[in-house]
């Protein structure tokens, strides 16, 4: 009797299993490898709305492509792998004390890490330290434009930008943005000629080797535009100025304050432990 129940009992309940399953994933079923289905409201979360729909259907076949990827590399792997190379709890406890200190640390130095680097402390390691600032390359200050060279505004704009009188720095500057494909002024701070080299489209001693004068002129045989960019000063060897480098010596002191506290920290935590026998050394004879 009791196994007559059971029968008759289960295609409901496989029936009620599959229509809970349904109702859980009442969705369309857009890929699947081995028993693991991708839905379709999956693939709709990570594409950003209002976006073109072939942007959106490549956006889709990147993750289908992707999630199955991980997918068959897990089946091979299981497949493939001895048992001994499956168990992976030692690797993954690794990984969470690696990451536990790392937040533990952060948080540490977030809390006590002085953020405020002053002038004096910044003048103060330049001049210690003037031979790590050796130029590399050369560095300049420029205002640079890309106009099309049958532009009415061409000459005029190249004219005032090269001007010392702060009112035609100003009108080239309008005048560019509205006419000029591209147009920035750093005249106020140092470049380094690598980076000025990639608005050319150049290497860096190509472009150099168009600079007439305090005027760079770059027109490309094959386009229709005039690349300029007018020297205001440049820096070709010696020391790098103190303004270029102070950035970059005040990411050496916040780097310099964070080693010492790490330090610190783990100086307290075995001198504490030592103390309170968390932590004991044995001698062996």
């Amino acid at each position: 009797m009791r196994k007559m129940l059971i029968l008759l009992l289960l295609p409901v309940l496989v029936g009620s299993c599959k229509a809970i399953s349904t109702l859980i994933h009442d969705d369309q079923v857009v890929a699947s490898v081995g028993e693991r289905k991708l839905y379709k409201s999956e693939i709709e979360r990570i594409i950003p709305n209002m976006i073109p729909a072939e942007d959106s259907a490549r956006l889709a076949a990147q993750y289908i492509n992707s999630w199955a990827m991980d997918l068959l590399y897990l089946q091979v792997a299981e497949e493939q792998l001895s048992k001994a190379e499956l168990d992976v709890s030692e690797d993954l406890e690794n990984f969470r004390r690696s990451l536990l200190k790392y937040r533990y640390e952060q948080r540490y130095i977030n809390e006590r890490l002085d953020t405020l680097v002053t002038d004096d402390q910044i003048r103060d390691y330049y001049e210690a330290h003037e031979a790590d600032f050796a130029l590399k390359r050369p560095i300049l200050k420029v205002r640079f434009v890309d106009v099309m060279k049958d532009s009415p505004n061409k000459d005029a704009i190249l004219k005032m930008m090269s001007s010392r009188e702060y009112s035609d720095v100003q009108r080239a500057d309008t005048l560019a943005k509205s006419t000029a494909l591209r147009y920035f002024d750093s005249s106020d701070t140092w470049m380094d000629a690598a980076e000025l080299a990639r608005s050319f489209g150049i290497d860096y001693t190509e472009m150099l080797s168009h600079l007439k004068g305090d005027m760079i002129r770059y027109e490309p045989a094959d386009r229709g535009d005039l690349m300029a960019a007018y020297v205001c000063d440049i820096r070709k060897t010696g020391t790098a100025p103190i303004e270029y480098c102070a950035s970059r010596i005040r990411d050496i002191l916040m780097s310099g304050r964070k080693h010492e506290l790490v330090t610190s920290l783990e100086r307290d935590l075995l001198e504490d432990a030592l103390e309170s026998n968390n932590f004991v050394i044995y001698q062996n004879e």
